[in-house]
């Protein structure tokens, strides 16, 4: 066989996979060239890289999902291999065509078999042949009360996109347009299939790798089952409580998959594994997905070097690896859980995760960098290894909790509650984890945020008392005194939950600042970065960090942000009532039918739809009325707080929930109108693309 020497590698993606990648890159002695759109001019990747080549605009359509322009700054820039990390066009057949056409050796699998998984349908009738275990279709036409609950599929692409559960046969006809619709924008394809709804399946994958010798390695199983908008939050390996018969049906239906369609490099097998053990076919991803690290702790690989070695022809070893303990990963996500996962943006302050044997982070983004509106939300990948999956979890958890993460709202504690959640302890897993639990995990927490408040009005009277030049050395002092000088007064907004927090505090001869009233309470330290308080016999410690109006404060266990607030409100900052404001930024692209000033609007009825971040969100009606001003038009791109639309309410109407996004399981770059096709060249966007 032909084998070609990688001497220069084109990352055709952006973020965390491609800076993963280049990590491999380096140690192998490869050139790296990153592209990068005008959003990503700063980024992480294009700073790594050693090479970069501009992809002029900012939406994906005009840039990552390119494939001429990517084919063009591979040539440009001297590369001899591309690799398509995931998302975007990584499982695209013309665009890996188009990198072997350019004389490019392509790190990714046949052309033919892309070509064969990238339809649900088309690979499942493939699968059935090869003896791989499938739910049976269910025709839409002739569906029965039988056979609900359904779940609808687009035959094309992934991440949510065009899926639904159909539980009432009367709502079966528009759940289908809708789907197909959502997949037409989506992948420029609105094939929508049906099958069985599962209820209470787990997600559990098979990583498979396999050379151009028949050589088929099945690494193992993930469990992936803790999604939100069919998205994966959490994954691990191996998939805990699995029998060994039912592992081994998993191995050898993920090889025969492999093998059915000539495969080669690194792909993985998809499974929805029922409540009582039965495994089924869900599809192919012809790629490396984003959970590939669990595996790499677990068996002691780097998968990506290995894509490499089969992309320049080299064989695998035909013995497989050894597996040793237990890998799980978090996703952090800028998103707000409690809100309806609304995406967050903005400059991402701080990002620190702590560093102990085990722990491993991927990420795309420093402290400093801004999380922009174009792109998926994840910020990073934690990942924690471990002899036993009791120990994993902890450790994880643990490493979150007291992760350093300043700037736009984050999952983190979904995340730390999630992982010590009983029923994630137990392993009982299944996709409806959040649905069910969802409302006890973004609950308000046993924290103390008037402590921390406290905490923070004292460091910010320090801070304003401070000398210019250096910061002074913490002063250290005794029980607080009683002096006559009147209290002064610190107020702060608990972010994101709004709880206002009214602190007072008195400063003496010394210099540094007491709280006032407070019980129990001694300081035994303050700086503005730092302040030491006895809380009823216990000393705790407060790290703080301040941006602007905006205060950061760690602690143990918990980590809090505050908006400082003015003595007095200002009226200028009030808004009418009935007025629907954007919670993001983002690019208006529809509006409801006939939707005007004067219209006659119901309670919960979607008035507006916005993308960001590969998120479609609806915004609804607060109550029944009459819309009295709309200042949204398709094509408008907005901030957040931006005014929409106002809705006078009808004097005996009941409100439903404020004027707040409610969003609708999407995965498509934030340009790319609802109402219109993605480009051919678009691929099923992974999480981060």
């Amino acid at each position: 066989m032909r084998r070609d020497v990688i001497h220069s590698l084109l990352v055709a993606n952006r973020g965390e996979i491609a800076c993963r990648i280049f990590r491999t890159c380096r140690d192998l002695g490869i050139t790296t060239v990153a592209v990068y759109s005008d959003a990503d001019a700063g980024a992480l990747h294009v700073r790594e890289a050693d090479l970069a080549v501009r992809l002029p605009g900012s939406a994906p359509a005009d840039t990552y999902l390119r494939g001429d322009l990517v084919v063009a700054a591979a040539l440009a820039a001297g590369a001899d291999a591309v690799h398509p990390g995931y998302g975007f066009l990584s499982e695209n057949a013309a665009f890996a065509a188009a990198v072997q056409d350019a004389g490019l050796t392509w790190v990714g699998p046949p052309v033919k078999a892309i070509e064969l998984m990238a339809s649900k349908t088309r690979a499942k009738e493939l699968m059935g042949g090869a003896g791989v275990p499938l739910l049976a279709p269910v025709d839409p036409a002739t569906a029965s009360e039988d056979d609900l609950p359904l779940l609808l599929k687009a035959a094309s692409g992934g991440g949510g996109r065009g899926m639904r559960i159909v539980r009432e046969l009367g709502s079966l006809p528009g759940e289908l347009l809708a789907a197909a619709a959502e997949a037409a924008s989506g992948f420029g394809d609105g094939e929508v299939f049906a099958e069985p709804y599962v209820e209470r399946g787990r997600h559990v994958e098979v990583q498979v790798m396999a050379d151009a010798y028949d050589t088929v390695w099945a690494l193992g199983t993930r469990d992936c089952s803790l999604q939100r908008r069919h998205q994966k939050v959490i994954e691990e390996a191996p998939a805990p409580g699995l029998d060994e018969g039912l592992r081994a049906r998993l191995h050898d239906a993920a090889v025969a998959a492999a093998r059915a369609v000539g495969y080669r490099g690194a792909g993985t097998v998809e499974f929805l594994v029922s409540a009582e053990g039965r495994p089924y076919f869900l599809e192919m991803n012809t790629r490396l997905q984003v959970e590939h690290p669990v595996t790499e702790a677990v068996f002691g690989v780097d998968l990506v070097a290995l894509q490499l070695r089969v992309a320049e022809g080299e064989p695998l070893d035909p013995v497989l690896p050894a597996a040793s303990g237990h890998a799980v990963e978090a996703r952090l996500y800028a998103e707000d859980p409690a809100r309806d996962w609304q995406p967050q943006t903005g400059a991402l302050l701080t990002l620190e995760v702590p560093e102990a044997p085990g722990l491993r982070l991927d990420t795309g983004y420093t402290g400093g960098d801004p999380i922009g509106v174009h792109y998926d939300p994840m910020l990073a990948k934690v990942i924690a290894h471990a002899p036993t999956r009791t120990e994993a979890v902890r450790l994880l958890a643990g490493a979150l909790e007291r992760a350093r993460i300043h700037g736009p709202v984050t999952n983190r504690e979904l995340l730390v509650r999630s992982l010590r959640h009983p029923d994630f302890v137990a392993a009982r897993l299944d996709t409806g984890f959040y649905d069910r639990h969802l409302a006890s995990l973004t609950a308000p927490g046993a924290g103390d945020p008037a402590t921390a408040a406290l905490a923070a009005a004292l460091a910010e009277a320090v801070r304003a008392t401070a000398s210019p030049g250096p910061a002074p050395a913490p002063t250290r002092f005794g029980a607080w005194r009683n002096l006559p000088s009147q209290p002064q007064v610190k107020r702060f907004r608990s972010e994101p939950d709004g709880t206002e927090h009214e602190i007072a505090y008195r400063t003496p001869r010394t210099g540094t600042p007491e709280p006032y009233d407070a019980p129990g309470v001694r300081v035994l330290a303050a700086a503005p970065d730092r302040v030491t308080l006895e809380l009823d016999g216990v000393t705790r410690h407060f790290e703080l960090a301040r941006d602007r109006d905006r205060l950061h404060v760690d602690t143990a266990g918990a980590s809090y942000t505050f908006t400082a607030l003015p003595r007095f409100t200002d009226p200028a900052t009030q808004t009418d009532p009935g007025s629907l404001l954007a919670p993001m930024p983002g690019t208006v692209v529809r509006l409801a039918e006939g939707l005007a000033p004067g219209a006659r609007v119901e309670a919960g009825q979607p008035l507006i739809w916005l993308e960001a971040m590969k998120m479609e969100h609806r915004i609804l009606a607060p109550a029944s009325g009459t819309l009295t001003a709309l200042h949204a038009a398709p094509g408008h791109q907005v901030e957040v707080g931006a005014l929409l639309a106002v809705v006078q309410e009808d004097p005996d109407a009941t409100p439903v929930a404020a004027s707040v996004a409610a969003s609708v399981a999407a995965s498509v770059p934030a340009s790319a109108p609802a109402s219109a096709s993605a480009p051919a060249s678009a691929s099923a966007p992974e999480e981060n693309a």
